[in-house]
């Protein structure tokens, strides 16, 4: 069996190699129980291992198993894949929480591989990721005001033990427009939202559309998704000499507020630089905090 270099890694790091080893028997064993065929592995991501299958009448599907996590990562892609059914994310087959493994649908080309114009771009990333907002009261599922704690705490944090790789003043915004997001959160509005949607999670389905994969699954206000876009195309945002036409325009097509937008982005775009910084995916860490320091200095003063 082929697993990725990036996924043994994962593995080792978090102290799951012996998970490494009993990977094979694993896949067979799902594959034994729910009836498919394993083919090629699929390569990119760092926190799964992912194979092409095969339904026993012929459907293409794929086989996902994650690296275990000690958080309910797993419990909640599955429970995000159920509540969608299908419309805007990824079709689930079948599903095993306790091996953290999902037997979904087979889908097409990358978004990102398909090298469209930013703005084309944007609205179907908008669309795709409406098609998933509804109402989940009592799913189990974290809400965008503890994701906004997530935030703060993960960049508070981060920003320290990675040296202080962008300004304060960065920081000190990401944190403020946390804090609003988390004031303003709201049980009666608050929707199941997808999480985390980009180029790379938006794949072709077989009826001309896009679905989402690798769901995050939070109850939160629909602003939350649209403000991850926000801090994607990082290189565009410092030079669009309006940085909020982004937010607006996403706004009115969804029908949503530009200021929430904006603020999910800001901490959103921190948070991520961090990330990224920290396993050396670069340039795009660097990029993106570049534009969480330019945004910082022209919108935020600090209280003197």
């Amino acid at each position: 069996m082929n697993v990725p270099e990036w996924v043994q890694s994962k593995a080792r790091v978090t102290g799951n190699a012996a998970w490494l080893s009993e990977l094979p028997a694993l896949v067979d064993g799902l594959a034994a129980e729910w009836q498919i065929s394993v083919g090629r592995t699929l390569e990119g991501g760092s926190e799964a291992f992912v194979a092409e299958a095969t339904l026993a009448d012929g459907t293409p599907a794929v086989l996902k198993v994650l690296v275990p996590r000690d958080d309910d990562v797993a419990r909640h892609e599955i429970t995000a894949l159920r509540l969608a059914d299908g419309e805007g994310c990824v079709r689930l087959f079948r599903a095993d929480e306790h091996r953290s493994a999902m037997l979904v649908e087979r889908l097409g080309r990358m978004l990102f591989d398909l090298m469209l114009p930013l703005e084309e771009r944007l609205a179907i990333l908008c669309d795709t990721a409406a098609r998933v907002w509804r109402p989940a009261p009592g799913s189990g599922l974290p809400t965008g005001a503890e994701k906004g704690r997530w935030l703060i705490a993960f960049i508070t944090r981060s920003w320290e033990e990675l040296g202080r790789p962008c300004s304060e003043r960065a920081v000190a915004y990401a944190i403020a427009c946390a804090e609003r997001r988390i004031a303003a959160h709201d049980d009666e509005r608050a929707v199941l939202v997808h999480g985390d949607v980009h180029q790379w999670n938006t794949l072709e389905a077989g009826d001309g559309g896009f679905k989402l994969i690798d769901p995050d699954g939070l109850l939160a206000e629909p602003e939350y998704d649209l403000g991850v876009l926000l801090r994607e195309d990082p290189v565009e945002l410092l030079a669009d000499g309006d940085p909020m036409r982004r937010a607006r325009l996403l706004a009115d097509r969804a029908g949503l507020d530009a200021t929430a937008i904006w603020e999910w982005g800001a901490a959103e775009r921190v948070s991520t630089g961090l990330t990224c910084l920290s396993i050396d995916l670069l340039p795009a860490a660097r990029e993106m905090l570049a534009a969480a320091d330019y945004v910082a200095q022209r919108f935020y003063a600090p209280a003197r």
